[in-house]
């Protein structure tokens, strides 16, 4: 028999509302990972949204053009926008501390009048947050108020997110890249291209939360911070820098 002292007001044994207490928990912990995937996969979508499928070409000039290095045919693209006289000059943004334009100039032959006269590289950018902290020196340095950006379609988003809070003076036109894999096949057939999408959505989120805090006046990673997090590789000409 239960005494009185062993129930709740409400007539509950007392060993039962432990019980039912973590039973609660569960189910509050089981609806927050639901609520949040949930709302990760709306994100995910809005994310692909963005993503261009096909290359077009900028819909008008600009001052100038950058380019930021990491993915095969940006700096071949972003030259043929400047051979045909979408922008008055280009920067390349992440190449290699010792690389030069001699290297670049071996993997473009066609290209070497354009490479002396209208190229500027930056060297210090070892990520997008740096990309944008260069390209915004250069293009003040240049007067320039428009911009034509070249990077990979997947991480075009995070591109401009970074861009426009550094220089949001400054319009921005993108012109999105598009890599053999993402034609070959569909990216949900292809692991790897989901990997790379998902992990960019994921940096995409958080250079987005950065950004919003910062204008807030709250700047939890201060410039150069994650340099070391995505430092790039030595390659021939331009190194990975995103």
């Amino acid at each position: 028999m239960i005494s009185p002292t062993d129930q709740s007001p409400t007539g509950m044994p007392a060993a039962a509302r432990p019980r039912r207490h973590r039973g609660m928990v569960r189910a509050a912990i089981v609806v927050a990972f639901a609520l949040g995937f949930l709302f990760g996969a709306i994100g995910f979508v809005g994310f692909l949204s963005q993503l261009r499928s096909g290359e077009l070409k900028p819909s008008s000039n600009a001052d100038g053009i950058v380019v930021l290095t990491g993915g095969s045919s940006r700096v071949s693209d972003a030259m043929e926008l400047l051979a045909n006289g979408y922008g008055k000059r280009l920067l390349i943004s992440g190449v290699h501390p010792t690389n030069g334009l001699s290297d670049i100039s071996r993997t473009l032959p066609d290209s070497q009048r354009l490479l002396a006269c209208c190229v500027d590289l930056d060297r210090s950018a070892v990520n997008t947050r740096s990309n944008a902290v260069e390209t915004r020196r250069w293009a003040h340095e240049r007067g320039f108020r428009s911009l034509i950006v070249v990077t990979s379609n997947y991480h075009m988003p995070r591109a401009i997110v970074e861009l426009s809070h550094e220089m949001p003076e400054i319009e921005l036109i993108p012109f999105s890249v598009i890599g053999d894999k993402w034609r070959d096949e569909p990216w949900w057939t292809s692991g790897p291209t989901l990997r790379l999408l998902l992990s960019e959505y994921a940096k995409y989120l958080a250079a987005e939360v950065r950004v919003r805090l910062a204008d807030l006046g709250l700047d939890l990673r201060p410039d150069g911070s994650d340099q070391q997090t995505e430092a790039p590789p030595r390659k021939p000409a331009t190194a990975s820098a995103n």
